[in-house]
């Protein structure tokens, strides 16, 4: 598995009502995602980042969904281009069902 996380340096501070709206809007065209297994949207508290945190089954997956176009659409929205940080998730720990995933 792979986590990638997405950031936005804010240009204008952003609250968490407002972020909470954004993030409402967006979260339905990630449903059924080939190959995410979740994402969490994230607002820092300071309202100057935001972004979100995503669990894929691969890197190659996380990579069709951060395309050009997903790029061009998501800086238009916040103002900001994204910056993506991809990283290794070997085990992962799902306290809701009890349970230790691994790779």
């Amino acid at each position: 598995m792979i986590i990638s996380i997405v950031t936005f340096r804010l240009p204008q501070r952003l609250s968490l009502d407002a972020a909470t709206d954004i993030f409402k809007s967006t979260a339905p065209r990630y449903l059924g995602k080939p190959g995410l297994i979740r994402k969490h949207y994230y607002v820092s508290e300071a309202g100057d980042k935001a972004g979100g945190i995503y669990l894929w089954k691969s890197k190659a997956d996380a990579e069709a969904c951060f395309t050009a176009e997903w790029r061009a659409i998501v800086t238009e929205k916040y103002g900001a281009p994204p910056d993506i940080l991809y990283v290794n998730a070997p085990v992962s720990i799902d306290n809701l069902k009890q349970a230790i995933e691994t790779d």
